[in-house]
């Protein structure tokens, strides 16, 4: 069939098994070296022609990476041409997906006495965060279910057993929700009052019998569910970055080595 005249199913088909196989090697080459030599030979082999596709996805686009590596959060405007979409910064009010108004409110200030005195926008970041993935937690896991044998296979050699079930079965969102209410329960319990009714003394110290809690129990299994997340958003964001003194973004020409000498 010419080139021309294949059906998109076809296209899209030969994309596919593109990626898997791109995906088999990394998987087996590791970062060898070798891999990017090796991959264009079995592309030859296999009859895909690398410059028919889409650029920036299988082959590097140096100009667009230097822009991304370089701009450490501040520049989001994309390079002329660039085949990448850029997510515009936000600066309305920001609308719970997942939580309600007041449950987003006790998340927040639940992670604000977790992270400490850290800058007020990076806790409200941290807490979108955490509604954002429990908004998109069944979506994740049905799209782990539906995945092609294949990709479950390469998912399983590269991450793990145990990691692909986890995705496949794990229920954060019904989680946080019963926590949600076993810590309101928890609250009016040992104080009479719910959680954003507490002073901020007692609420450091619900917190704190969440913490020391047994571990099969719901408000322990959702405080450390909400602490997690509050370091795993926290220390990628922006600020928290800074404050990890993170050089990981950072474009270099050539390696800079090490100044020690033996």
């Amino acid at each position: 069939m010419d080139k021309q005249e294949q059906t998109p199913e076809i296209d899209d088909l030969t994309r596919r098994q593109w990626i898997l196989r791109l995906g088999e090697l990394v998987a087996l080459a590791g970062l060898s070296g070798s891999l990017p030599e090796f991959a264009a030979t079995i592309a030859q082999e296999d009859g895909v022609d690398i410059s028919a596709l889409p650029p920036g996805l299988y082959e590097p686009n140096q100009d667009h990476l230097v822009h991304a590596l370089s701009s450490g959060g501040r520049n989001w405007s994309p390079p002329a041409g660039s085949e990448t979409e850029y997510a515009a910064p936000v600066s309305t009010t920001y609308e719970p997906q997942f939580f309600p108004p007041e449950e987003l409110k006790v998340v927040t200030r639940m992670m604000e006495i977790l992270l400490g005195k850290v800058d007020p926008g990076a806790i409200a970041e941290a807490a979108q965060w955490f509604d954002r993935w429990m908004h998109s937690a069944a979506a994740v896991r049905n799209a782990a279910l539906q995945l092609d044998p294949l990709h479950r296979i390469l998912a399983v050699a590269y991450y793990g057993e145990d990691s692909v079930r986890e995705l496949e079965n794990s229920h954060p969102d019904a989680r946080t929700r019963v926590g949600l209410r076993a810590l309101h329960d928890l609250s009016t319990r040992l104080y009479g009052r719910d959680f954003l009714q507490l002073s901020e003394a007692e609420q450091a110290e619900l917190l704190r019998t969440c913490a020391k809690a047994e571990p099969g129990t719901e408000h322990h299994k959702f405080f450390n569910l909400t602490r997690t997340e509050a370091i795993r958003a926290y220390y990628t964001s922006a600020k928290g970055l800074e404050e990890l003194d993170y050089k990981g973004n950072a474009y270099y020409t050539e390696s800079p080595g090490c100044d020690e000498k033996k």
